[in-house]
């Protein structure tokens, strides 16, 4: 009986331990980033809203393609962001590029949150939540107001179909 009793205790324990490795593992997959305004550290998830869809917009200072369409997102973002979603943005360009995504902000004068990290750190959170090789900037994530991620897009994509894609997707919210 002894020996039983030890075997349950010992197969709970590697269960338990299991689970803590899996939910330390969790964690990873939405990495510290930093915040360009208030240089604190943030995770992506900490900028969704009871709700409210989540558009992330994934740039770069120097990206051809971002420079044209962020100011589109700026006002979806204006449109939006008192009723059902709003934009984070998340520049890869690094320590190194902080000064020139700074620069970007404030040209666009972007009235929604940026966070800033590493090329290789942005690109991992990206393939690790989408399950899809990196291509580059601009790429989008589209999370509901409960969290799923519900589409993903590298290259440009137009403020109407997001639009369009929240309120067909809409369940009520």
């Amino acid at each position: 009986m002894q020996a039983v009793s030890n075997c349950r205790r010992f197969a709970l324990t590697v269960f338990v331990s299991a689970l803590l490795t899996c939910a330390g593992s969790a964690v990873a997959d939405s990495p510290l980033l930093q915040d360009l305004n208030t240089d604190n550290y943030a995770t992506i998830d900490d900028y969704r809203e009871p709700g409210k869809w989540l558009v992330v917009m994934i740039w770069a200072h120097d990206c051809q393609i971002c420079e044209r369409e962020v100011d589109d997102y700026q006002r979806f973002h204006q449109r939006h962001a008192d009723d059902d979603a709003k934009v984070l943005g998340v520049t890869l360009d690094g320590e190194t590029g902080k000064s020139r995504a700074v620069e970007f902000v404030g040209r666009h004068q972007l009235s929604f949150d940026n966070l800033i990290g590493e090329p290789e750190v942005v690109a991992g959170y990206y393939q690790l939540t989408t399950g899809s090789r990196w291509v580059g900037t601009p790429s989008f994530l589209i999370f509901a107001p409960d969290g799923e991620l519900m589409a993903k897009q590298a290259g440009a994509v137009e403020v109407e179909i997001v639009e369009n894609f929240i309120a067909a997707n809409s369940r009520g919210e």
